[in-house]
Order: structure tokens, then sequence, then C-alpha cells
């Protein structure tokens, strides 16, 4: 028997394992300080009411045998397709059809499990810093040599410039907006860029949108199908979790419209095959939790919750400028990117911060290379925590 050896290529541990891992040990060894962690991206505020009363109904339902539910569809309950269908999609000039729409237990799973049905020679453009689980899963499936970095800077506003003549031609593109860990969102104009690209290269985007919620004044776009031509060169992948705070759930959906045609087959076919080969589906309960978002109540319900992250972020963000720090995202996006002092590196500011303030962010070299030099705060904890770690950092590190 041998081993995936495509697994030794990857870092030990992952990033947020290993944050973990580091906060315990300080606690350990230091039991009587009061730590506050800003570092992974998981809400705090409980599901909204709307919610809980679907799922105690379905609940009820699976009591009965008269409306008892076993294994689900393979692409989940009309009910709840045919809700996101309408609210995330026909309400905003979007045209897709339910077929086109795959329930799941989440992005991060579709954002890995995607990749199944591509082949391993497939050059893969990733932007840094990034989401581990782009590059963590590419070198899984043995794409280690075949990607392509797409640097981000602040001088580019963090938004990775687009391949041009003579520069390798990636045939998929990892792109997410709101952007995680940056916080920065992208315009219409520069995505239909993209869009161009890859139609004319014949190259798949897949669209991370799962922060889409944070944005409020119709600047930027949701969806990449606002973006005229995505239909035939993106997937985009959206999730329950930070929309309505579904971290402890697990919901979230896949969007691969029939105009993806590659080697003369539908991606939309190979991932229904690859799906109801390998997954069995969201349960009854968490799809009739999922259906509630979109009632009048749950909406305004979840908003409520929204902008209240939203204002963690804004006092994440105004509080170190404040002290002095250079700061980026903190109002499309439930992240603040810091800038970290000279004379660190991400991770020995890490410990700093753990150390003077008490304070767990996430170190940005933990992103990717461009990520050194940077620490990502979320803006999910508490008001009285989120306002606490701010005086905190003010007091250790503000100007005298």
């Amino acid at each position: 028997m041998k081993i995936n050896k495509n697994f030794l290529d990857l870092e030990a541990s992952y990033l947020f394992s290993t944050v973990n891992k580091k906060t315990r040990e300080f606690i350990a060894a230091h039991p009587e300080a009061d730590v506050i962690k800003l570092s992974i991206g998981d809400v705090t505020k409980p599901l909204c009411p709307a919610v809980i009363e679907a799922m105690h109904k379905a609940v009820d339902e699976m009591a009965d045998e008269k409306t008892f539910r076993g294994y689900p569809p393979e692409q989940g309950y009309d009910f709840i397709r045919e809700k996101i269908l309408e609210w995330d999609y026909t309400k905003r000039g979007i045209n897709l059809q339910l077929d086109e729409i795959f329930l799941s237990d989440g992005a991060k799973s579709d954002c890995g499990n995607i990749g199944d049905i591509f082949a391993t020679d497939n050059t893969v453009a990733i932007c840094d810093p990034v989401y581990p689980v782009y590059i963590d899963t590419n070198i899984m499936n043995g794409r280690k040599d075949k990607i392509i970095i797409l640097p981000c800077s602040a001088e580019t506003n963090f938004l990775p410039a687009i391949p041009g003549a003579g520069d390798s031609v990636p045939d998929i593109i990892y792109l997410c907006f709101p952007n995680n860990p940056t916080g920065t969102v992208a315009s219409k104009e520069y995505l239909k860029k993209w869009v161009d690209y890859a139609n004319a290269h014949h190259s798949l985007i897949l669209f991370d949108s799962v922060y889409e919620a944070f944005i409020t004044d119709g600047k930027y776009p949701k969806s990449i199908y606002e973006i005229e031509g995505a239909k035939s060169c993106a997937i985009e992948l959206r999730s329950f979790s930070k929309t309505a705070g579904f971290t402890g759930l697990r919901c979230g959906y896949t969007v691969v419209p029939h105009d993806l045609v590659f080697d003369g087959t539908e991606l939309n076919t190979l991932w229904f095959r690859r799906q109801s080969t390998k997954f069995n589906g969201v349960s009854y309960v968490t799809q009739r939790a999922a259906e509630a978002v979109y009632s009048e109540e749950g909406q305004k319900e979840i908003q409520e919750n929204l902008s209240f992250y939203r204002e963690n972020a804004r006092i994440i963000f105004e509080g170190v400028t404040a002290a002095g720090f250079k700061a980026f995202g903190g109002q499309y996006s439930p992240y603040v990117w810091l800038q970290i002092p000279q004379g660190f590196t991400s991770w020995t500011f890490f410990d700093e911060l753990l150390e003077k303030c008490n304070v767990v962010g996430t170190p940005g070299s933990g992103f990717g290379k461009m990520g050194e030099g940077y620490l990502r705060l979320t803006g999910f904890g508490s008001r009285e925590r989120t306002i606490e770690a701010v005086e905190r950092i003010k007091k250790a590190f503000g100007k005298k």
C-alpha cells in the first residue's frame, strides 16, 4: 500500500490549526491571561429566530412517519434551490436554471472537491495572499507544479494583474471577492476583464463569493454572473456560513451553468456525477433552515447580525488606524488586513500581539508569501470583546 505523496508537499499543519495550537499553548502557559480571539472567521451570533423555528418544525416532521425524509435529492430539495434562484439571482436580473444550482455542506468543501472534475495537468492561477484551501487542495490533487501565483500587493489594491502577452495562460483561475484575507472588492469593470480573458483563452474561473452579503451599497457586484459572458466561463461558490451564521450547521451551494463546456463535455454533468457518487446531500432539517433565511423575517434577522459584524469590522479598522497601523478591508468585509510594524515577521508579530495584548490574530504569511508583513483580524467576535481588543492594541502600540 502506498500513500498519496502529494500530501507530503503540504505544510505540516493547516494554517488555522497552527493558530489554534499556538493559542492553546499560550493559554496553558498563562492561565491568568484573558485571551481574545480575533483570528478564525467563525461567527458568534446565534442562528436567527426564523431559522430556529424552521428547524424545530423540520425536526418534528422527521419524528412522524408521514413526513419523515430520508436521503435528499442529489442537488438539494427544490424548495430551497427555488429560493436561492429567486432571491440570489432572478431578483438581481441574473437568468439561471434550477438544475444549475447544487446544494452542499459549505463552500470550503466545494472549493476542494471541485478539483475532482479537472485533469491533474491543468494549470491553476491562484492569488497570493489567498485562502489556503485553494493552494492546499490543488497540491493534494497533484497540481503543485501547475500552480501559477498571481501576486497581490497594496500597490495594486490587492487585485491580481490579468496575465499579459507572453505570460502563461492558466486553465483554471481562482478569484475571491470580497477577498479573504485582504477585504478587497472588485468592480464590474475589473471582473469583466477577467471574464473576457477567460472566454478568450477557454479558461475556467472559480469565483468564491461567500462574503457577498457584506456588499450593501450596490457599488460592487455580488455575483460573477452580473458580468456579461460569465456563464460560459465561471463557476460560483456560495455559503450560508457568513451570510446567515451557518458555520456550525453547514450549508452552501455551487452554481455550474450548462454553458460551461470543456473538452466537449458540460461541467454541470461532471459535477452532478461527482456529487451523486461522493456526497449524500444536506440534511432535510438544514435545508429547511436555509429556506427560512429567504423569508421576510429571516432576511430582516440575518441583516441585523450582518450589520453587527460590519460594525465590529469598522471598530477594528478605525481603532488600529488610530493606533498608527496602516490597514485595509473592514468595509465590505468582516476582515481587517493589518500591516505590521517593521522589525517583525507575521508570526513574530502574532506572538507580540498575544504576549502584549492577549489578542489572537492570523499571521498574513499563512495566506502566502505576499501576506508576509500583515496580520488578519476578524469582526466576528462579540461587541464587548472586540472593543476591549482594540483598546488593548491602542494602549500597547499607539503613539505615546
